[in-house]
Protein backbone atom coordinates (compact mmCIF):
# COMPACT_ATOMS: atom_id res chain seq x y z
CA UNK A 1 0.00 0.00 0.00
CA UNK A 2 2.92 2.48 0.53
CA UNK A 3 4.46 1.39 -2.49
CA UNK A 4 0.92 2.60 -4.21
CA UNK A 5 0.59 5.83 -3.14
CA UNK A 6 4.32 6.57 -3.31
CA UNK A 7 4.15 6.04 -7.17
CA UNK A 8 1.36 7.70 -7.12
CA UNK A 9 2.39 10.73 -6.11
CA UNK A 10 5.99 10.43 -7.70
CA UNK A 11 4.94 9.50 -11.59
CA UNK A 12 1.23 10.98 -11.40
CA UNK A 13 1.67 13.81 -8.92
CA UNK A 14 -1.88 12.31 -7.25
CA UNK A 15 -1.79 12.76 -2.98
CA UNK A 16 -4.07 10.46 -1.65
CA UNK A 17 -6.20 11.93 1.45
CA UNK A 18 -6.44 8.39 3.41
CA UNK A 19 -5.03 5.66 4.02
CA UNK A 20 -5.73 2.32 1.59
CA UNK A 21 -5.81 -1.09 1.98
CA UNK A 22 -4.32 -3.40 -0.77
CA UNK A 23 -5.14 -7.42 -1.01
CA UNK A 24 -2.59 -9.18 -3.11
CA UNK A 25 -3.85 -11.24 -5.92
CA UNK A 26 -1.71 -14.25 -6.84
CA UNK A 27 -3.30 -14.66 -10.57
CA UNK A 28 -2.14 -11.56 -12.13
CA UNK A 29 -0.06 -13.22 -14.55
CA UNK A 30 -3.05 -14.89 -16.26
CA UNK A 31 -4.36 -11.29 -17.77
CA UNK A 32 -1.12 -10.69 -19.11
CA UNK A 33 -1.09 -10.77 -22.86
CA UNK A 34 2.60 -12.02 -22.54
CA UNK A 35 2.09 -15.18 -20.84
CA UNK A 36 0.06 -16.67 -24.11
CA UNK A 37 0.98 -16.83 -28.13
CA UNK A 38 -2.17 -18.44 -29.22
CA UNK A 39 -5.44 -17.80 -28.52
CA UNK A 40 -4.70 -14.65 -26.11
CA UNK A 41 -7.77 -13.33 -25.66
CA UNK A 42 -9.59 -16.38 -24.74
CA UNK A 43 -6.97 -17.70 -22.42
CA UNK A 44 -6.94 -14.05 -21.47
CA UNK A 45 -10.63 -14.06 -20.71
CA UNK A 46 -10.38 -17.34 -18.91
CA UNK A 47 -7.51 -15.90 -16.69
CA UNK A 48 -9.70 -13.04 -15.80
CA UNK A 49 -12.30 -15.42 -14.51
CA UNK A 50 -9.87 -16.82 -12.54
CA UNK A 51 -8.49 -13.71 -10.84
CA UNK A 52 -12.13 -12.40 -9.80
CA UNK A 53 -12.80 -15.48 -8.34
CA UNK A 54 -9.65 -15.14 -5.99
CA UNK A 55 -10.61 -11.52 -5.49
CA UNK A 56 -13.95 -12.16 -4.35
CA UNK A 57 -12.89 -15.28 -2.32
CA UNK A 58 -10.75 -12.30 -0.12
CA UNK A 59 -13.15 -10.03 0.01
CA UNK A 60 -16.93 -9.64 -0.90
CA UNK A 61 -17.22 -5.90 -1.35
CA UNK A 62 -20.79 -3.75 -1.35
CA UNK A 63 -19.57 -1.94 -4.93
CA UNK A 64 -17.35 -3.61 -7.17
CA UNK A 65 -15.61 -1.50 -9.57
CA UNK A 66 -13.59 -2.30 -12.66
CA UNK A 67 -11.12 -0.66 -14.47
CA UNK A 68 -8.69 -3.39 -15.74
CA UNK A 69 -11.32 -3.65 -19.07
CA UNK A 70 -12.13 -7.61 -18.54
CA UNK A 71 -15.87 -7.66 -18.19
CA UNK A 72 -15.84 -11.58 -17.50
CA UNK A 73 -15.69 -11.39 -13.63
CA UNK A 74 -18.96 -8.81 -13.51
CA UNK A 75 -21.38 -12.49 -13.76
CA UNK A 76 -19.61 -13.74 -10.62
CA UNK A 77 -19.43 -9.91 -8.61
CA UNK A 78 -23.48 -9.98 -9.41
CA UNK A 79 -24.07 -13.77 -7.79
CA UNK A 80 -22.15 -12.70 -4.97
CA UNK A 81 -24.60 -9.58 -4.13
CA UNK A 82 -21.83 -6.87 -5.44
CA UNK A 83 -22.89 -4.16 -7.15
CA UNK A 84 -20.82 -3.70 -10.35
CA UNK A 85 -19.05 -0.40 -12.08
CA UNK A 86 -16.84 -0.34 -14.42
CA UNK A 87 -14.76 1.99 -15.97
CA UNK A 88 -13.46 0.98 -19.79
CA UNK A 89 -10.40 2.46 -21.00
CA UNK A 90 -10.11 0.38 -23.90
CA UNK A 91 -12.70 -2.52 -24.82
CA UNK A 92 -11.76 -5.64 -25.03
CA UNK A 93 -12.60 -6.45 -28.27
CA UNK A 94 -14.17 -3.51 -30.98
CA UNK A 95 -15.77 -3.25 -34.31
CA UNK A 96 -12.45 -1.92 -35.62
CA UNK A 97 -10.39 -5.46 -34.69
CA UNK A 98 -13.53 -7.26 -36.10
CA UNK A 99 -13.06 -5.22 -39.42
CA UNK A 100 -8.97 -5.48 -39.60
CA UNK A 101 -9.08 -9.52 -39.13
CA UNK A 102 -12.09 -9.19 -42.70
CA UNK A 103 -9.66 -6.84 -44.43
CA UNK A 104 -6.72 -8.84 -43.54
CA UNK A 105 -4.89 -6.14 -42.17
CA UNK A 106 -1.21 -7.32 -40.66
CA UNK A 107 -0.74 -5.59 -37.60
CA UNK A 108 1.04 -6.11 -34.08
CA UNK A 109 -2.54 -7.88 -32.92
CA UNK A 110 -3.12 -9.84 -36.36
CA UNK A 111 -0.21 -11.76 -37.37
CA UNK A 112 0.79 -12.17 -41.31
CA UNK A 113 0.72 -15.33 -41.11
CA UNK A 114 -3.11 -15.17 -40.64
CA UNK A 115 -3.62 -12.18 -43.16
CA UNK A 116 -2.18 -14.26 -45.43
CA UNK A 117 -4.50 -17.29 -45.43
CA UNK A 118 -8.55 -16.68 -46.40
CA UNK A 119 -9.39 -19.60 -44.23
CA UNK A 120 -7.36 -18.80 -41.11
CA UNK A 121 -8.59 -14.90 -41.48
CA UNK A 122 -12.50 -16.55 -41.68
CA UNK A 123 -11.88 -18.86 -38.56
CA UNK A 124 -10.26 -15.88 -36.56
CA UNK A 125 -13.31 -13.79 -37.34
CA UNK A 126 -15.60 -16.30 -36.16
CA UNK A 127 -13.57 -16.67 -33.48
CA UNK A 128 -13.65 -12.52 -32.47
CA UNK A 129 -17.34 -12.75 -33.40
CA UNK A 130 -18.39 -15.24 -30.76
CA UNK A 131 -16.11 -13.76 -28.62
CA UNK A 132 -17.80 -10.66 -28.59
CA UNK A 133 -21.08 -12.12 -28.22
CA UNK A 134 -19.85 -13.67 -24.73
CA UNK A 135 -17.78 -10.39 -23.90
CA UNK A 136 -21.22 -8.10 -24.39
CA UNK A 137 -23.31 -10.61 -22.21
CA UNK A 138 -21.23 -10.00 -19.60
CA UNK A 139 -20.66 -6.63 -20.00
CA UNK A 140 -24.99 -6.22 -19.41
CA UNK A 141 -24.47 -7.01 -15.88
CA UNK A 142 -22.39 -3.58 -15.13
CA UNK A 143 -24.45 -1.41 -12.86
CA UNK A 144 -22.85 1.60 -13.86
CA UNK A 145 -20.52 1.76 -17.00
CA UNK A 146 -17.89 4.56 -17.64
CA UNK A 147 -15.85 5.12 -20.71
CA UNK A 148 -12.66 7.26 -21.06
CA UNK A 149 -13.95 8.92 -24.55
CA UNK A 150 -16.16 9.26 -27.06
CA UNK A 151 -14.61 6.16 -29.62
CA UNK A 152 -14.90 3.81 -26.78
CA UNK A 153 -17.93 4.96 -26.20
CA UNK A 154 -19.23 3.91 -29.45
CA UNK A 155 -17.46 0.71 -29.08
CA UNK A 156 -18.87 -0.23 -25.95
CA UNK A 157 -22.81 0.56 -27.79
CA UNK A 158 -21.88 -1.52 -30.30
CA UNK A 159 -20.68 -4.59 -28.45
CA UNK A 160 -22.27 -4.01 -24.95
CA UNK A 161 -25.50 -5.17 -24.28
CA UNK A 162 -26.68 -2.54 -22.21
CA UNK A 163 -29.40 -0.44 -22.60
CA UNK A 164 -28.41 2.97 -20.71
CA UNK A 165 -26.20 5.08 -22.68
CA UNK A 166 -22.33 5.30 -20.65
CA UNK A 167 -20.85 7.74 -18.97
CA UNK A 168 -18.24 10.07 -20.85
CA UNK A 169 -15.34 10.10 -17.86
CA UNK A 170 -12.65 12.01 -19.35
CA UNK A 171 -9.17 10.38 -17.77
CA UNK A 172 -7.79 13.03 -15.23
CA UNK A 173 -4.50 14.93 -15.87
CA UNK A 174 -3.01 17.40 -13.96
CA UNK A 175 -3.78 20.30 -15.90
CA UNK A 176 -3.38 22.90 -12.63
CA UNK A 177 0.56 21.76 -12.38
CA UNK A 178 1.00 21.72 -15.78
CA UNK A 179 -0.20 24.86 -16.34
CA UNK A 180 2.20 26.24 -14.49
CA UNK A 181 4.59 25.96 -17.09
CA UNK A 182 5.73 29.38 -19.37
CA UNK A 183 4.20 28.78 -22.86
CA UNK A 184 7.12 30.74 -24.42
CA UNK A 185 9.82 28.04 -24.37
CA UNK A 186 13.32 28.69 -25.41
CA UNK A 187 13.89 28.55 -28.92
CA UNK A 188 17.83 28.30 -28.71
CA UNK A 189 16.94 24.74 -27.78
CA UNK A 190 14.70 23.74 -30.10
CA UNK A 191 13.24 19.81 -29.17
CA UNK A 192 9.87 17.92 -29.71
CA UNK A 193 9.27 15.45 -27.15
CA UNK A 194 7.59 11.63 -27.27
CA UNK A 195 5.99 10.45 -24.18
CA UNK A 196 4.86 6.86 -24.39
CA UNK A 197 5.29 3.51 -23.05
CA UNK A 198 7.94 1.53 -24.91
CA UNK A 199 5.14 -1.37 -26.72
CA UNK A 200 4.42 -1.85 -29.61
CA UNK A 201 0.99 -0.30 -30.44
CA UNK A 202 3.21 3.22 -29.46
CA UNK A 203 4.45 2.97 -33.25
CA UNK A 204 7.79 4.30 -31.86
CA UNK A 205 9.37 3.59 -35.39
CA UNK A 206 7.11 5.87 -36.88
CA UNK A 207 7.47 8.85 -35.06
CA UNK A 208 11.81 8.05 -35.81
CA UNK A 209 11.08 7.62 -39.86
CA UNK A 210 8.93 10.75 -39.35
CA UNK A 211 11.88 12.66 -37.57
CA UNK A 212 14.13 11.31 -39.64
CA UNK A 213 12.51 12.26 -43.45
CA UNK A 214 11.94 15.88 -41.79
CA UNK A 215 16.01 16.16 -41.18
CA UNK A 216 16.84 14.61 -44.57
CA UNK A 217 13.87 17.07 -46.17
CA UNK A 218 15.85 20.31 -44.33
CA UNK A 219 19.32 19.00 -45.25
CA UNK A 220 18.37 19.03 -49.02
CA UNK A 221 17.53 22.40 -49.01
CA UNK A 222 21.61 22.87 -48.58
CA UNK A 223 20.57 25.85 -46.20
CA UNK A 224 23.49 26.06 -43.11
CA UNK A 225 22.39 23.87 -40.04
CA UNK A 226 22.34 26.69 -37.49
CA UNK A 227 19.82 28.49 -39.66
CA UNK A 228 17.68 24.95 -39.88
CA UNK A 229 15.25 24.66 -37.10
CA UNK A 230 14.39 21.33 -38.29
CA UNK A 231 17.99 20.15 -38.07
CA UNK A 232 19.13 22.07 -34.84
CA UNK A 233 16.12 20.32 -32.93
CA UNK A 234 16.49 17.20 -31.00
CA UNK A 235 13.49 14.40 -30.14
CA UNK A 236 13.42 13.36 -26.79
CA UNK A 237 11.77 9.77 -26.32
CA UNK A 238 9.86 9.78 -22.63
CA UNK A 239 8.77 6.55 -21.63
CA UNK A 240 8.83 3.40 -19.42
CA UNK A 241 9.46 -0.37 -19.41
CA UNK A 242 7.43 -3.02 -18.13
CA UNK A 243 10.00 -5.98 -18.87
CA UNK A 244 12.23 -7.68 -20.62
CA UNK A 245 10.30 -7.13 -23.58
CA UNK A 246 9.87 -3.85 -23.74
CA UNK A 247 13.77 -3.14 -22.50
CA UNK A 248 14.30 -5.28 -25.85
CA UNK A 249 11.94 -3.08 -28.04
CA UNK A 250 13.85 0.14 -26.13
CA UNK A 251 16.83 -1.65 -27.55
CA UNK A 252 15.79 -1.87 -30.94
CA UNK A 253 14.53 1.63 -31.31
CA UNK A 254 18.02 2.61 -30.64
CA UNK A 255 19.36 0.56 -32.96
CA UNK A 256 16.72 1.55 -35.43
CA UNK A 257 17.70 5.39 -34.92
CA UNK A 258 21.06 4.73 -35.31
CA UNK A 259 20.38 2.66 -38.62
CA UNK A 260 18.09 5.79 -39.55
CA UNK A 261 21.25 8.26 -38.87
CA UNK A 262 19.49 10.51 -35.93
CA UNK A 263 21.22 8.33 -33.02
CA UNK A 264 23.20 11.47 -32.50
CA UNK A 265 19.75 13.76 -32.96
CA UNK A 266 17.60 11.83 -30.52
CA UNK A 267 17.64 11.46 -26.38
CA UNK A 268 16.11 8.23 -24.73
CA UNK A 269 14.36 9.14 -20.97
CA UNK A 270 13.42 5.56 -19.30
CA UNK A 271 11.46 5.33 -16.49
CA UNK A 272 12.13 9.38 -15.16
CA UNK A 273 10.21 10.53 -11.94
CA UNK A 274 6.98 13.04 -12.54
CA UNK A 275 9.44 16.11 -11.91
CA UNK A 276 11.42 15.32 -14.69
CA UNK A 277 8.86 14.85 -17.16
CA UNK A 278 6.98 17.86 -16.12
CA UNK A 279 11.07 19.37 -16.83
CA UNK A 280 11.01 17.84 -20.03
CA UNK A 281 7.55 19.27 -21.18
CA UNK A 282 8.24 22.68 -19.67
CA UNK A 283 10.90 22.93 -22.94
CA UNK A 284 9.36 20.99 -25.86
CA UNK A 285 8.02 22.84 -28.30
CA UNK A 286 6.03 20.24 -30.00
CA UNK A 287 4.80 16.51 -28.73
CA UNK A 288 4.65 12.94 -30.79
CA UNK A 289 1.86 10.83 -30.46
CA UNK A 290 1.02 7.70 -33.46
CA UNK A 291 -0.61 5.24 -31.79
CA UNK A 292 -3.46 3.89 -33.53
CA UNK A 293 -7.14 4.12 -32.01
CA UNK A 294 -5.70 5.53 -28.99
CA UNK A 295 -8.83 4.68 -26.64
CA UNK A 296 -8.33 8.29 -25.10
CA UNK A 297 -4.15 9.52 -25.22
CA UNK A 298 -3.59 11.23 -22.28
CA UNK A 299 0.01 12.23 -22.93
CA UNK A 300 -1.72 14.16 -25.81
CA UNK A 301 -3.77 15.97 -23.00
CA UNK A 302 -0.18 15.96 -21.13
CA UNK A 303 1.18 18.11 -23.94
CA UNK A 304 -1.48 20.54 -24.25
CA UNK A 305 -1.95 21.54 -20.77
CA UNK A 306 2.02 21.97 -20.55
CA UNK A 307 1.79 24.27 -23.76
CA UNK A 308 3.32 21.74 -26.08
CA UNK A 309 1.71 21.82 -29.94
CA UNK A 310 0.91 18.21 -30.11
CA UNK A 311 1.22 15.90 -33.77
CA UNK A 312 -1.11 12.93 -32.65
CA UNK A 313 -2.58 9.96 -34.53
CA UNK A 314 -5.48 10.61 -36.46
CA UNK A 315 -7.58 8.34 -34.72
CA UNK A 316 -9.59 7.42 -31.78
CA UNK A 317 -9.49 9.54 -28.56
CA UNK A 318 -6.65 12.43 -30.04
CA UNK A 319 -9.50 12.99 -33.08
CA UNK A 320 -12.71 12.68 -31.37
CA UNK A 321 -12.34 14.51 -27.81
CA UNK A 322 -8.51 16.25 -27.95
CA UNK A 323 -6.89 17.79 -30.97
CA UNK A 324 -10.40 19.41 -31.48
CA UNK A 325 -10.60 23.21 -32.04
CA UNK A 326 -10.99 25.25 -29.50
CA UNK A 327 -14.02 27.55 -29.53
CA UNK A 328 -13.04 31.00 -28.34
CA UNK A 329 -13.94 34.50 -28.76
CA UNK A 330 -12.17 34.72 -31.79
CA UNK A 331 -13.89 31.76 -33.27
CA UNK A 332 -12.53 28.45 -33.06
CA UNK A 333 -8.58 28.20 -32.72
CA UNK A 334 -6.39 25.17 -33.75
CA UNK A 335 -5.18 22.94 -30.61
CA UNK A 336 -2.59 21.19 -32.60
CA UNK A 337 -2.25 18.69 -35.52
CA UNK A 338 -3.57 15.42 -36.65
CA UNK A 339 -1.20 12.73 -38.93
CA UNK A 340 -1.39 9.07 -40.35
CA UNK A 341 1.55 8.86 -42.27
CA UNK A 342 4.99 8.83 -42.58
CA UNK A 343 4.87 12.01 -44.62
CA UNK A 344 1.95 13.36 -42.85
CA UNK A 345 3.70 13.54 -39.77
CA UNK A 346 6.90 15.11 -41.36
CA UNK A 347 4.94 17.73 -42.68
CA UNK A 348 3.50 18.51 -39.06
CA UNK A 349 6.49 17.99 -37.41
CA UNK A 350 8.58 20.90 -39.67
CA UNK A 351 4.99 23.06 -39.53
CA UNK A 352 6.35 22.95 -35.48
CA UNK A 353 9.33 23.48 -35.57
CA UNK A 354 9.24 25.96 -38.08
CA UNK A 355 6.75 28.39 -37.15
CA UNK A 356 7.07 32.17 -35.94
CA UNK A 357 7.27 32.41 -32.41
CA UNK A 358 3.59 33.77 -32.35
CA UNK A 359 1.64 31.28 -33.94
CA UNK A 360 3.64 28.95 -31.77
CA UNK A 361 2.12 31.01 -28.72
CA UNK A 362 -1.53 30.91 -30.15
CA UNK A 363 -1.87 27.38 -30.71
CA UNK A 364 -0.05 26.31 -27.39
CA UNK A 365 -2.76 28.55 -25.66
CA UNK A 366 -5.84 27.70 -26.82
CA UNK A 367 -4.47 23.84 -26.40
CA UNK A 368 -3.79 24.77 -23.02
CA UNK A 369 -7.10 26.40 -22.54
CA UNK A 370 -9.01 23.09 -24.14
CA UNK A 371 -6.84 20.76 -21.27
CA UNK A 372 -7.72 23.14 -18.52
CA UNK A 373 -11.19 23.29 -19.28
CA UNK A 374 -11.64 19.61 -20.47
CA UNK A 375 -9.92 17.12 -18.83
CA UNK A 376 -8.73 18.69 -15.21
CA UNK A 377 -8.87 16.43 -12.30
CA UNK A 378 -11.54 18.46 -10.78
CA UNK A 379 -14.04 17.59 -13.98
CA UNK A 380 -12.61 13.93 -14.20
CA UNK A 381 -13.75 13.42 -9.88
CA UNK A 382 -17.23 15.03 -10.48
CA UNK A 383 -18.17 12.99 -13.63
CA UNK A 384 -16.95 10.29 -11.86
CA UNK A 385 -19.14 10.48 -9.05
CA UNK A 386 -22.09 11.43 -10.81
CA UNK A 387 -21.62 8.09 -12.63
CA UNK A 388 -21.24 5.88 -9.51
CA UNK A 389 -23.75 7.42 -7.32
CA UNK A 390 -26.50 5.45 -8.40
CA UNK A 391 -24.46 2.25 -6.84
CA UNK A 392 -22.94 3.48 -3.88
CA UNK A 393 -24.37 2.81 -0.08
CA UNK A 394 -26.39 5.23 0.60
CA UNK A 395 -25.40 7.17 3.75
CA UNK A 396 -27.29 7.60 6.60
Amino acid sequence: AEQLVQDASSRFNVKLRRPIEVLSLRRVQLIAPEAYTRFTLIRQAWGSLLLGLEALRLMVPEVYIDTTGWAFPYPLAKLAGCKVACYVHYPTVSANMLGRVWSRQAMYNNDEAVTGSSLLSLLKLVYYQAFAVVYGLAGACADAVMVNSSWTAAHVRQVWWVWDEPALVYPPCDTTDLQTLPLDRRLKHLFLVSVAQFRPEKNHRLQLEAYALAREEAAAKGANWRNSPVLVSTLKMVGSCRGPDDEARLLQLQQYAEQLGISDAVEWHVNVPYSDLKQLLGGAVGGLHTMLDEHFGISVVEYMAAGVIPIAHNSGGPRADIVVDWEGSEGPQRTGYLAETKDEYCAAIKTVLEMDQRDRLKIAAAAQRRAATMFSTEHFHQAFMQAVAPVLPKQG
